[in-house]
């Protein structure tokens, strides 16, 4: 190698002057030990990206495992056409909206203009912000399972890939954005701190999800009787299995290795391996403590009301996953010790949230929105307690404004980083809503968001994928025989009909006025849930 050098660099100075010879052989050195740098950048970045793409599957094994068996084809569906609708989005409009001009401008902006159906100056860095966005979009993918039609939910995730989520990015992440603690001149004199994205993958989500929920309703049968009187404790929807769910919960737990470590990447500067160590200390020790808090928590809780301990699987299972995203804030920047406080203050932030859901008659399929909502602001507003100066200056360059609880033994701007933090929250939950909301309000009024009545009855398998033989026997066989009767009824009248149109759910058209079962899919289910109630009563 240094013969090559040595010829090259002679052939090219043409003389014999050895000091001439010696500088251009150390510029090639360096030349190449640049170059080779920039390749293992960009393949740890291809490889963080498939970690973190990894946890699609595990999003869709937790949510099949979630749902009941009438509905896991179509569970899964929506979890690939995350995957779909968000890469198209992201590549088209959403990259652009994210980082979009971020080279090339120092003034601060509200979203991205440049860079539209590119992937930028580096196809390494898009895939891996692909990766993050396909995340924040599927966290929806089971709360709103067994009840949400399909063309809604692939409209859902590109309006969110494209556009929502991009907004947040840029404002977070891009070095124009006015919470970016890149800016040149940041808020407060520091930016928020999200280092993995807390905030802006699992709020965004989480919200949207919120968001969702409210505008679709529960499942029916959850909170409210047949006829819509509310049940006195809600009516439980267990998942077909529980297999199937800790496999989700163990490769999402795998794939945050890629999702916070390889966060570090980002910060361009040479000591990304010592972060990405920490990062990878933190997530572990924060998954564990938010796993055993919920667990125990839950445990004591049940012996009291009860008499009798349960360890509950789902309770360890989703109080781990909520300290591994309260964690993904900070986990660059805290200690060890902080990460396990995190984790534990998770595992009962999930338990009270949770409960407050069912109280609130808010019905999600998976706890998603306790999880990644509730959890995500935990972690975004807990990097402003614990955030380590020494961590701090490793990963940003200052220790100026630590976490609260640093601030205030220095007395240094306690409070800074935190006001921050408070600051970015209250932006992603409000951006969210004033986006999101409307949309989904649209989708339920032109009658696109929610399935009907008795396509709900007999699962969604069954209603949007074929098949009516449901030979596992888990829809009543009245039921299906009720969802039966009406698309017959309703396919011979629009052969007969043709000049009548259907509305925009697909079902009613314009003769269906009357109650008549075979024409109303509403007064159907009703129809079928009766015949199986007097069976049961004799």
């Amino acid at each position: 190698m240094s013969e090559n050098f040595f010829t090259t660099c002679q052939e090219q100075s043409g003389s014999e002057n050895t000091t001439e010879i010696l500088q251009c052989i150390s510029d090639s050195i360096q030349e190449q030990a640049e170059n080779r740098a920039a390749d293992l950048h960009d393949f740890l970045y291809v490889l963080a990206g498939a970690m973190i793409f990894f946890m699609q599957s595990g999003f869709a094994m937790l949510c099949a495992g979630s749902v009941r068996l009438k509905n896991v084809q179509n569970t899964m569906l929506k979890n690939l056409l995350d995957a779909c609708g968000a890469a198209l989005a992201f590549f088209l409009v959403g990259f652009g909206f994210a980082f979009g001009g971020q080279s090339e401008s120092t003034s601060t902006s509200f979203i991205g203009t440049t860079d539209f159906a590119s992937v930028g100056d580096s196809a390494a860095f898009w895939f891996f912000q692909y990766t993050f966005s396909a995340t924040s979009v599927t966290i929806v993918a089971g709360t709103l399972a067994e009840r949400c039609q399909m063309a809604a939910y692939l409209c859902y995730s590109v309006v969110l890939a494209g556009f929502v989520y991009p907004v947040v990015a840029h404002t977070v992440w891009s070095n124009n954005g006015f919470l970016s603690l890149a800016n040149v001149n940041p808020l407060i004199n520091i930016g928020a701190v999200d280092f993995a994205g807390s905030g802006v993958v699992h709020v965004t989500g989480g919200t949207t999800a919120l968001l969702a929920t409210l505008i679709l309703g529960p499942r029916r049968g959850r909170f409210f009787d047949a006829q819509g009187e509310p049940l006195d404790t809600p009516k439980p929807f267990p998942g077909h299995s529980v297999a199937l769910q800790l496999l989700g919960t163990m490769i999402l737990w795998f794939g945050w290795y890629g999702f916070n470590p390889g966060s570090a990447l980002v910060l361009g500067i040479d000591e990304v391996g010592g972060i990405a160590a920490t990062a990878a200390v933190s997530t572990s020790l924060s998954g564990a403590a938010g796993g055993v808090s919920a667990l125990f928590t839950n445990l004591f809780l049940e012996e009291r009301r009860t008499g009798e301990p349960h360890f509950s699987l789902l309770m360890a299972m989703n109080g781990a996953l909520s300290g591994l995203v309260a964690i993904t804030a900070s986990c660059g920047v805290v200690e060890p010790w902080a990460a396990i406080v995190i984790g534990i203050v998770a595992g009962w932030v999930y338990l009270w949230t949770s409960g407050l859901l069912l109280r609130l008659r808010i019905d999600d399929a998976v706890d998603a929105i306790p999880v990644h909502m509730f959890n995500g602001i935990w972690g975004v507003f807990a990097t402003g307690l614990f955030a380590s100066p020494r961590l701090m200056q490793s990963a940003y360059g200052t220790d100026e404004f630590p976490g609260l609880f640093y601030g205030l033994v220095r007395r240094t701007n306690p409070a800074n980083l935190l006001g921050c933090q408070v600051i970015t929250i209250l932006f992603i939950v409000g951006w969210t809503f004033v986006t999101m909301f409307p949309f989904f309000i649209w989708l339920n009024y032109k009658g696109w968001f929610r399935a009907d009545s008795l396509e709900e009855l007999v699962g969604l398998d069954i209603s949007y994928h074929g098949g009516m033989d449901n030979k596992d026997g888990s829809v009543k066989k009245e039921y299906v025989e009720a969802y039966k009767r009406h698309k017959g009824a309703l396919r011979n009248r629009r052969q007969s009909n043709t000049q009548h149109s259907t509305t925009s759910d697909g079902w009613r058209d314009s003769a269906a006025t009357d109650a008549d079962p075979d024409s109303d899919p509403l007064a159907a289910a009703h129809e079928a849930m009766k015949e199986d109630h007097s069976l049961r009563s004799s």
